[in-house]
């Protein structure tokens, strides 16, 4: 009988336990979520202010000049790539792209690597992000490094990828599958027409869908990979990262390691930054923090895509030069700002900080505001818009590239998604394909 009850209260401790550990691991995804939603949160506003202010960059900045300009390899073939970089997109996929529809059309290694470098470091969005974040010191120490960045790049270029390289590169990318960009949409007018004009507004409002379309998953992945990776706790990062040797070693190590666990995180762009603010909580140094918020454009998918475009020899020289530019910059920003005493001291935010509360207050007002201009721009995508059947993307009907098919118009946002619907129009349309005769009606193409 003693056996008997021996057994029989083991068995119940087992399955005590089995329940608390079923309840630790709910426990660890319920404040997992719960983190991720508050740092949305506290950034909501921001994010949609940033991406409005990117779209009207990208509708209202005439770039045809500017694009035309980029074969040179000097100082104003790469401060206009610079310039053209922060007037678009921060995805960074779309950087990657229309680098090379550049560098196809001409433009240098060095100019396409530039405009690279500045629409994924010096654009409105991220600095918004990461001031409320973490502090305007990020802010002004990413806008900064991205300067340094390309400046470094221009300078070691020729360290990595010889002219006959980059030339092979060329027709490489001249033979490529020219992968899937959107054209950024705008039409001519002065500034006060197009502070008037509905259909100004309009192509603001579908460059600010089209972007939203394109990060929205790179953001999502990146809040939640913040709010359980927080759950770790700081004892995690100190076994992670040197924190209390200080010196040049721990500081090395930082630069070092912040760039790797970028590549193997897979977020980039925005998305990047909630997992900054909390490797910066959890103890990893500002120079590391810098450099893992450079290495966005080395994500492992995207150097997959680098191979795609340029070749192996090519991908791996250029990722080679970006990993030292990277580590370099962040290393010379962090001595600049360690001299001018601009690096944050004292206590570092805890998760209460970085992740926040909901409370009636001016940040509720702020998101409130901020869903109303969402929501006022995708209804004004909704309602001139259409989409393309090729790659979903929302388009102005009065200005989209259409063709008509059969007894229906259809709408691309590209050359590139019509060509792919005349080749295969049964692919998009469910195998219900007439016979009716096919039309190219516009070929309006921004």
């Amino acid at each position: 009988m003693a056996v008997g009850l021996g057994h029989e209260a083991g068995q119940g401790i087992a399955l005590g336990g089995a329940i608390i550990s079923v309840m630790d691991v709910f426990e660890v995804i319920w404040h997992g979520l719960r983190d991720s939603f508050l740092m949305a949160w506290e950034v909501w506003w921001a994010l949609v202010l940033g991406f409005a202010i990117s779209g009207i960059v990208q509708a209202w900045v005439p770039r045809e000049r500017i694009e035309s300009a980029l074969s040179g390899s000097g100082p104003r073939p790469v401060a206009l790539a610079t310039g053209l970089g922060a007037a678009s997109s921060s995805c960074s996929y779309a950087a990657i792209a229309i680098a090379k529809s550049l560098f196809q059309k001409g433009a240098s290694a060095v100019t396409a690597l530039a405009f690279q470098f500045a629409s994924t470091n010096l654009v409105w969005e991220l600095g918004l992000v990461l001031w409320v974040l973490i502090g305007w010191q990020f802010t002004l120490a990413e806008y900064i490094g991205g300067v340094v960045m390309i400046g470094l790049m221009s300078v070691l270029l020729r360290a990595f990828v010889s002219p006959r390289l980059e030339a092979e590169a060329r027709a490489h990318a001249l033979q490529a599958d020219t992968g899937h960009q959107h054209n950024a949409v705008g039409e001519r007018l002065s500034w006060r027409e197009r502070l008037t004009s509905t259909s100004a507004w309009s192509d603001v409002a579908h460059n600010f869908r089209g972007d939203w379309q394109m990060l929205y998953k790179e953001i999502t992945i990146g809040f939640l990979l913040a709010g359980f990776i927080a759950q770790l706790g700081n004892g995690f990062f100190n076994s992670l990262f040197l924190t209390h040797t200080g010196g040049v070693l721990a500081a090395l190590e930082n630069v070092i390691v912040g760039p790797v666990i970028a590549m193997l995180s897979f977020v980039c762009s925005v998305g990047n930054v909630p997992l900054a603010a909390v490797l910066w909580s959890g103890g990893i140094s500002f120079a590391g923090v810098l450099s893992f918020l450079f290495a966005d454009l080395i994500v492992l998918p995207i150097i997959a895509i680098y191979r795609k475009y340029y070749g192996t020899r090519y991908a791996l020289r250029i990722v080679g030069l970006m990993f030292v530019t990277m580590v370099t910059a962040a290393l010379i920003v962090d001595g600049l700002f360690s001299a001018a005493g601009l690096i944050p001291t004292g206590p570092r935010p805890s998760s209460g900080d970085i992740f926040g509360t909901i409370a009636v207050n001016y940040k509720l007002a702020l998101n409130v505001l901020g869903l109303v201009i969402f929501a006022a721009l995708f209804w004004l995508t909704a309602r001139r818009g259409v989409s393309d059947p090729v790659c979903g993307m929302q388009v102005d009907r009065a200005k989209a590239i259409r063709m008509d098919f059969g007894a229906e118009t259809f709408y691309f946002c590209s050359v590139h998604c019509l060509h792919a619907f005349e080749v295969s129009p049964e692919g998009y349309l469910g195998g219900q394909v007439g016979s009716g005769d096919r039309e190219v009606t516009d070929s309006h193409v921004r």
